[in-house]
């Protein structure tokens, strides 16, 4: 069996391809507000470094105390609010970015409530599906609660990366906007890695699978070498696990068969060449695993629902 040292990084090869980039970074000291903020189609981090909020998100009746220390990451776009007090009369979050400069702490309504550092990630939608459907709608990381706290040592990497940023926004420094750029990458990676180590058992998903042995080591064979024939035997032996006990571990573990998942993997990567290379499409069917160009043209409609060529042409960066 490989040792998982020896593999791909699944977590890093799907953000590579989902493309997170940071469009708007900027950390407030607020007063007394009750902040809206609409629905979009972009990924939002929200960080409490000091004070307290609530949280209150589209399609979820209760909200959210967070405090000092916990972090959020709100995945599908949906409309949500922030605010000291949620009886107050709402005010859009624009309202607030217009007061202030970039790159620096804003002040807003005399500050001493809560301290925020904000993130917020465009994705390519068209990657993106396969992470998001394993996120829950708010993932909150709570720094108070100790299966999930943010000062253990599996979480220190997060907490200085926030910590960082907020020392940028407090005292800019030639190179801060850089430096923060980068910050806000580290995070979005961390917070997924501190989710999926504190995750509990019984959830469904590749991203949960990568904490398990065996499935782990599957997923990250795949990645390693997407193109290779693979077959369930093949994988179960890289596992260390017999065929059948592999195939039920991995569906149970993953949600589908493993040869579901590669075909997943394979389409994510054709299309990622498609939309940025001058590759031919039959280059691109023998890159990613498959015998012929038909074969691949045919499972590629499948799933995407347009040929290859033409899906090359309406995506394709000139």
């Amino acid at each position: 069996m490989l040792k998982r040292s020896d593999l791909a990084d699944p977590l890093s090869d799907i953000l590579a391809l989902v493309k997170p980039r940071s469009v708007a970074c900027g950390a407030v000291d607020a007063g007394d507000v009750h902040l809206t903020f609409p629905r979009d189609n972009g990924i939002k981090c929200h960080a409490v470094i000091e004070g307290k909020a609530w949280l209150l998100v589209e399609g979820i009746a209760s909200p959210y105390r967070i405090g000092a220390g916990d972090f959020i990451l709100l995945p599908h776009g949906r409309a949500y609010a922030l605010a000291s007090d949620l009886n107050l009369a709402s005010v859009d979050y624009q309202t607030v970015l217009a007061g202030g400069s970039p790159g620096h702490l804003l002040t807003y309504n005399g500050g001493g409530c809560a301290t925020l550092i904000s993130v917020a990630f465009t994705v390519d939608r068209g990657h993106a599906e396969m992470l998001l459907k394993v996120l829950p709608p708010v993932v909150h990381l709570q720094a108070d609660v100790g299966q999930l706290a943010l000062n253990q040592s599996l979480n220190q990497s997060l907490n200085q990366s926030l910590h960082q940023m907020m020392r940028e926004f407090r005292k800019p420094q030639p190179g801060s906007r850089l430096i923060v750029e980068h910050l806000t990458s580290m995070v979005l990676a961390q917070a997924l890695r501190a989710y999926l180590a504190h995750i509990g058992p019984g959830n469904v998903g590749w991203l949960f699978a990568l904490a398990d042995e065996w499935i782990g080591t599957a997923i990250g064979a795949m990645h390693a070498d997407p193109s290779y024939r693979w077959s369930v035997q093949d994988l179960a032996h890289r596992a260390g696990l017999g065929r059948t006990s592999f195939s039920n571990r991995f569906k149970y573990t993953v949600g589908c068969p493993p040869m579901e998942y590669l075909s997943q993997l394979r389409m994510m990567l054709a299309r990622e060449r498609l939309s940025t290379s001058n590759d031919t499409v039959n280059q691109i069917a023998e890159a990613v695993g498959y015998e012929s160009e038909s074969s691949f043209s045919s499972a590629f409609k499948r799933r995407v629902g347009c040929a290859p060529g033409h899906y090359a042409k309406t995506t394709r960066v000139a």
